[in-house]
């Protein structure tokens, strides 16, 4: 295997201003076990191993659910999620997998009908985050399951 650099050691000041990104959106508008199951739900879409241990043993940090944790792969079928988990995840789905036609109106609807705009824009935001700490870590061959649950607690979402 080609070993890959260490992308923060090579770009410090972008990765800290990225860091620093990352960090504002635990102070945003969205509650903490949203922001946890859509983290993880970037990540399972993704495929990024590095990035779903994380934020699974962050979530768990946090005190989600050992079910609902199992179930947020199949988010749609699960009656464990809330409307307002289910609009948030529904935005997450859509804006992680972009459709050619851009996102339909009728999905904005329904989402709009449980989260308010500042929501759904802080929602946004930390889409793209995850997603490009997904990719980050992807292209680089980010090993993942070696940090402990203590580790998990200080990174960031």
């Amino acid at each position: 295997m080609t070993q890959r650099i260490n992308f923060a050691q090579r770009s410090p000041d972008l990765f800290k201003k990225f860091l620093a990104f990352t960090n504002a959106l635990g102070k945003s508008s969205i509650e903490e076990g949203i922001l946890h199951l859509v983290s993880i739900r970037i990540s399972q879409l993704n495929g990024c191993d590095f990035c779903l241990d994380m934020h699974v043993k962050q979530a768990a940090i946090y005190g989600e659910n050992e079910q609902r944790l199992d179930q947020i792969a199949g988010w749609r079928e699960s009656a464990l999620f809330t409307p307002r988990e289910r609009a948030a995840l529904t935005w997450t789905d859509i804006l992680t997998r972009l459709p050619d036609q851009g996102v339909p109106d009728e999905v904005y609807d329904r989402v709009r009908e449980e989260l308010s705009e500042q929501e759904i824009a802080d929602l946004s935001f930390l889409i793209v985050s995850v997603n490009g700490w997904d990719r980050i870590n992807i292209g680089f061959k980010t090993e993942s399951g070696r940090s402990t649950r203590n580790e998990a607690s200080t990174w960031p979402m």
